[in-house]
């Protein structure tokens, strides 16, 4: 495959706000087969969504490049938890599914490094202790989470994994992401919304009732995108 980002892994991304939740789906089998073979859903079915903004292009490595650069922009990604290739720390490895960015320059970016990303954009909007994320496609909304949380912060530290598959190769990789952020006390969600349908992301809406397994929400995250790549199954990729 031809290049089409002049941007070389990893870029850095400093001070983003992001919300971040895991969470039993209703259909757990249809989230299931968004995992390809080769790959082993959690026996609970878990997936993963983070919606985050970038406010600043300077708020990425590559802030100033005239080519290519991330720039302002809005993310939402989705998919599945993988049995048996956690990190040292027990943290899953998760497989991407849907990835809705408002950057056409990082959408080519994370294409080139199999990420299945199209266009989209995610607002937040926090007040008073109260978090509403909203993701639309084509300007129409099609999730919106609700949340809450208090006034303390707490630092948290470590590595996220995320397995993409090589465009060219169809060789599974093993990205790392390690990050850096202060999370909010008192962190619940109120109500985790899949509002069309008609979309194939609506496989991965939550059981009724509501668990939410794992959350958090941080105004200030920074992290690597992507870090430590290497093929799945070798040292780096371990």
């Amino acid at each position: 495959m031809t290049p089409t980002s002049a941007l070389h892994a990893p870029q850095l991304i400093a001070n983003s706000e992001m919300l971040y939740l895991v969470w039993i789906p209703a259909d757990k089998e249809a989230a299931a087969a968004l995992v390809p073979d080769g790959l082993t859903p959690r026996t609970d079915g878990a997936v993963y969504m983070n919606q985050y903004l970038i406010r600043d292009a300077g708020q990425t490595s590559n802030g100033a490049e005239a080519v290519d650069g991330f720039g302002v922009y809005s993310l939402t990604y989705l998919g599945a938890d993988l049995a048996g290739l956690d990190t040292e720390a027990g943290t899953p490895a998760r497989w991407w599914t849907h990835y809705f960015n408002s950057s056409e320059s990082m959408n080519r970016y994370a294409e080139e490094r199999g990420v299945p990303a199209s266009p989209g954009n995610t607002t937040l909007e926090a007040d008073g202790g109260r978090i509403v994320a909203t993701t639309s496609i084509d300007g129409r909304p099609v999730i919106r989470t609700t949340a809450r949380f208090d006034d303390s912060l707490a630092r948290g530290t470590g590595q996220l994994r995320y397995i993409t598959r090589d465009p060219e190769t169809q060789e599974f990789i093993s990205g790392r992401y390690p990050f850096v952020m202060d999370s909010h006390g008192g962190f619940a969600v109120e109500s985790l919304e899949f509002l069309d349908p008609s979309h194939d992301v609506y496989a991965l809406r939550p059981a009724d009732p509501l668990e939410v397994t794992f959350g958090f929400y941080s105004p200030d995250i920074t992290f690597c995108y992507p870090g430590g790549e290497g093929p799945l199954g070798s040292f780096h990729g371990s």
